[in-house]
């Protein structure tokens, strides 16, 4: 199955027809984003198993996982928009300082405008419908651009969005990057971009013609750090867990392991005793794990097992895209697998033998998505204090993306801005501030020839 680009005349129609939308004032009022909001709750169920067959057939993932990292996500960050959108749309009371009396002061969440959001094809539901999420809450009309990498699961969204709301609200327009650069070359009020550090460059230059605000959710090489004192077995489960989670296609996940040179051992041993526990003694017959997304990305990631001694793991199979979860120890540096975000089931090793050693390597490092410590809690919050990340768990992975009333989002190379809950909300919102002044008093001291001018200073 193969995507059809979206014609640039039917792009130029619905781009003029939303902004007419907008102007008209109808995505305004509570009531009609309260009830847009409910559509796509309700369409989340009625859609759920073509999204889940889709899922299965573009990406070869369980219905298990489609609704653990997809569809639940976005269903929750909709219930909490519900819950708490009334309140966040409410003026904010602010206080006035005595020099502009009587004045009062306000902060006015208003909508930007008309929303563009590019999806990636890893996880094609959440990372599409989760901004859109924040979109409807702020009042604003949005163009989706899903993947065309995962054509089955972009149809569906397609006929669900279609069937769901009014084009000049919401749009879906597909097609491959011959398509986005025909969207960022017409003006939208934001873009929402989810996808590598190199297009996300390509797409904050293409916003900066017209200074279009942009939040970009991107990657980079996400380090996990693996400590002295640190609980091996529980370490090596959820790193097992967090690197497997959709075939390593996850720009949080675990990209290389920091380890103390005294551990490696041990840990190789029980991620291989993990790794059996979560997908059985042949992972190519777990219905739990994910193929690469198409042959590209399985040359891609397969040729990194050249990098390194392969320590658990290492076999593949191009006509399926498969290949299996691999440990890789005695890895230079400077090799391709230590240069490139892995998107894939390989986890590089490299040996330190103090925490400071781990610090300096990942701070001589661009800043990543994530960052991961295992060990003692407060050794992980020195290591916090000491490193910049987009997000970071202790003892843990992955799950701080599952709360969504944290941010999340990138910094310097991993990305600009966060969203998930209020700060959905705020993504898409402009805080426009608003002084009232009464007309029954106008004082004169701020008017010329500036009389009384020696009080006015001490109120300054």
């Amino acid at each position: 199955m193969s995507i059809v680009n979206t014609s640039a005349e039917r792009i130029d129609l619905v781009v003029a027809a939303q902004k007419e939308y907008f102007a008209s004032g109808a995505t305004l009022d509570y009531d009609f984003r309260r009830e847009q909001l409910l559509r796509l709750q309700r369409a989340l169920m009625e859609w759920q198993q073509p999204l889940c067959e889709a899922l299965w057939a573009d990406l070869h993932k369980s219905e298990q996982e489609a609704i653990l990292t997809e569809l639940s996500i976005v269903e929750g960050e909709v219930k909490n928009h519900l819950k708490h959108l009334r309140s966040w749309m409410k003026h904010e009371n602010c206080s006035t300082p005595l020099k502009m009396f009587p004045s009062r002061s306000r902060i006015v969440s208003e909508p930007l405008g008309q929303a563009l959001i590019i999806a990636p094809w890893n996880y094609p539901v959440q990372l599409l419908l989760n901004p859109l999420v924040g979109a409807i809450s702020a009042g604003c009309t949005a163009i989706l651009k899903p993947s065309p990498y995962v054509p089955q699961v972009s149809k569906v969204l397609e006929k669900m969005i279609c069937s769901t709301f009014d084009e000049r609200y919401i749009y879906v327009v597909q097609g491959n990057r011959d398509v986005n650069r025909e969207l960022l070359a017409r003006r939208f009020d934001i873009i929402f971009f989810t996808g590598s550090p190199a297009l996300g460059r390509k797409v904050m230059e293409a916003a900066s013609h017209n200074l279009t605000p942009v939040v970009l959710e991107l990657g980079g090489k996400s380090p996990c750090i693996v400590d002295a004192g640190a609980d091996i077995e529980m370490a090596a489960r959820r790193i097992a867990w967090g690197k497997t989670l959709n075939a390593g296609q996850t720009c949080i996940a675990p990209d290389y392991l920091l380890i103390r040179s005294a551990l490696q051992e041990r840990f190789v041993e029980a991620f291989k005793r993990e790794l059996r526990k979560l997908h059985g003694k042949d992972v190519k017959q777990s219905k739990h794990f994910v193929r690469m997304v198409n042959d590209r990305a399985f040359e891609r990631v397969s040729s990194y097992l050249e990098c390194g001694r392969v320590v658990a793991g290492g076999r593949s199979d191009a006509a399926e895209r498969y290949i299996e979860p691999t440990l890789l120890a005695d890895v230079d540096v400077d090799s391709p697998v230590m240069q490139e975000e892995i998107f894939g089931p390989v986890l590089p090793m490299i040996p330190f033998d103090s925490t400071d050693e781990a610090i300096r390597f990942i701070t001589n490092r661009e800043k990543p998505l994530a960052l991961y410590y295992f060990g003692p809690q407060a050794e992980g919050w020195r290591v916090i204090r000491r490193t910049s990340a987009g997000g970071s768990c202790i003892n843990d992975t992955i799950m701080h993306i599952a709360n969504e009333n944290i941010p999340f989002g990138g910094v310097g190379n991993s990305g600009m801005g966060s969203y998930h809950g209020r700060l959905s909300f705020d993504a898409f919102s402009h805080r426009r501030s608003v002084v009232v002044t009464p007309s029954w008093i106008d004082l004169p001291f701020r008017y010329m020839p500036y009389k009384m001018f020696g009080l006015v200073k001490k109120i300054l």
